[in-house]
């Protein structure tokens, strides 16, 4: 039997994403956990998975467009499932026909990045019992936090698959209900206002339909309810052109009720939205895009970086020859093994082994600046200019990692950074960043800090310029500028200076951290 496919949470906050990739094609056979879509959030590219073996029957978005979380994303017809749903709702559909009320299973959505299953902390409901939409029907415990989960419709609850303290699936069904007048009319007040405007719609316009025909968008991303959708749909309203009263502009069912009343803000009709939109089509010789998916993640996050924190700036020089002597004696050794020995392993063990002395640097501070966390893993950030906008994974644990094992970790991340693939767990938990802007060009710098870090250093460009010996001899020398920014709060001058001094001298004679490691 055709299901559809609702696209689920896909990330906390997120409420649409853009089909990037469509990696099947309507009639294609598929499995369970077979890549379907690859969809971009404001986060990362993710890819979206079959959650049943079956055909595929429908897409219902296009490459390029916009997809709402919690909506049809495609339609498939489920293998092995057409004789068992008719046996199975047999006599649920035989015992709702006369109310009128469709059974449906609440499957568990994404709860958190990562979050494949959650305990049943206490159900809120019992089976039998009336709820109404967003009410809470039950806890339950995640590995990060207790999660109350709300109802999508309003109905009666028919069965509750899990025990308290049972372990439930993501994507899975967590309780049956049946949804109430699923073809219900609208309630008396509403209808009588669609039934005077259209009576009125060929003399003069009431005021519902004027302001639904003058009204421009007013709430571009839409947030709603499957059930508010649905309530639109029948009202043939467009949810966009609906200002919402709740959170973030999310759009209740009596919302739409004061819309099609006429209920409606005049101030709606001079929206800054709708002359910003005329004065960028009327606009000759220009074009206008929209700041999305990581590049606006990244913007919000700088903005509260440097608003937030008293950034500081310290520059040095570092002379590398002897770490390029080593590098290159040991390259193709190391590549013959599968391993690509870069200079980025030997900045990234030798900042770890810095840290050890100055554990200041391996810290975070609270957003008033009350208490300072220490960390023992150094979780070392490296930033990555991917096609999807700027990712910082983190190798975790370098502190007990070799050379070896930091280079392999670090072609893994930036490869699958650079394909804007990189999974949630890599992105987070960094406790100090290396910005490698001179791989493009550049000296100096002056990086922003990774909030809530401490600390980030921006690696120049490598230079061969000529320097003084022992002797007095100017010979040519392997040079590269960093350039380091610190959060002053909790960092001074002097310390920065020490810490980089330590970190400068292991990589100027890299015999000195082979000795330092464990």
């Amino acid at each position: 039997m055709a299901k559809d496919f609702i696209l689920p949470d896909i990330g906390e906050g997120i409420v649409e994403c853009e089909v990037v990739e469509w990696l099947v094609a309507e009639g294609d056979s598929v499995t369970e956990d077979q890549p379907i879509c690859d969809v971009m959030t404001d986060k990362a590219l993710v890819q979206i998975p079959a959650v049943h073996d079956g055909v595929i029957t429908k897409l219902y978005c296009q490459k390029g467009e916009i997809a709402k979380v919690h909506a049809p994303l495609f339609a498939m017809d489920v293998a092995g499932e057409s004789t068992a749903a008719e046996t199975d709702t047999a006599a649920p559909q035989q015992n709702t026909a006369s109310s009128d009320e469709q059974v449906e299973d609440f499957i568990l959505p994404d709860i958190g990045e990562g979050i494949v299953e959650c305990e049943i902390v206490e159900w809120l409901v019992s089976e039998g019992d009336d709820i109404v939409e967003d009410q809470a029907v039950c806890d339950v415990m995640t590995d990060k936090a207790l999660v109350q989960i709300p109802a999508k419709y309003t109905g009666t609850v028919q069965k509750l698959y899990y025990q308290k303290g049972e372990i439930a699936k993501v994507h899975s069904p967590l309780f049956q209900m049946t949804i109430a007048g699923s073809k219900a009319k609208p309630t008396a007040d509403v209808n009588q206002a669609v039934v005077k405007a259209q009576s009125n719609a060929a003399s003069e316009k009431t005021p519902a339909t004027s302001s639904q025909q003058s009204t421009k968008i007013v709430n571009k991303k839409a947030v709603a309810s499957p059930a508010v959708r649905r309530k639109a749909r029948e009202l043939e309203v467009d949810l966009s052109c609906v200002p919402g009263s709740g959170k973030n502009g999310r759009i209740y069912k009596h919302d739409i009720e004061e819309f099609v009343k006429g209920e409606v803000p005049n101030s709606i009709d001079t929206s800054p939205l709708q002359t910003a939109s005329a004065a960028t089509t009327s606009t000759a010789g220009t074009r206008v895009e929209p700041i999305k998916g990581i590049k606006a993640a990244m913007a919000k996050q700088m903005v509260a970086s440097v608003s937030t924190i008293p950034h500081f700036t310290f520059s040095d020089e570092i002379d590398l020859t002897q770490l390029i002597t080593l590098r290159t004696s040991l390259k193709e050794q190391y590549k013959a093994e599968g391993v690509k020995l870069t200079m980025m392993p030997f900045f990234v063990k030798a900042l770890s082994l810095a840290m050890k002395q100055y554990p200041v640097l391996n810290s975070k501070v609270n957003d008033d600046c009350s208490e300072l966390t220490y960390y023992d893993e150094h979780n070392i950030g490296i930033a990555v200019d991917s096609k999807v906008g700027l990712l910082v994974p983190n190798i975790k644990s370098c502190q007990s990692k070799s050379i070896v094992q930091v280079a392999n970790d670090l072609t893994r991340l930036t490869d699958a950074a650079r394909e804007g693939r990189v999974a949630p767990d890599d992105l987070k938990g960094g406790t100090i960043s290396i910005s490698n802007i001179g791989a493009i060009g550049g000296t100096i710098a002056t990086p922003i800090i990774n909030k809530p870090e401490v600390a980030i250093v921006a690696l120049g460009k490598l230079q061969h310029l000529p320097r003084f010996d022992e002797s007095g001899q100017i010979v040519s020398k392997a040079i590269m500028q960093v350039s380091w920014s610190g959060d002053h709060r909790v960092i001074d001058g002097g310390t920065i200076a020490r810490f980089n001094n330590l970190w400068k001298s292991y990589l100027e004679n890299p015999a000195t951290m082979m000795m330092a490691m464990n």
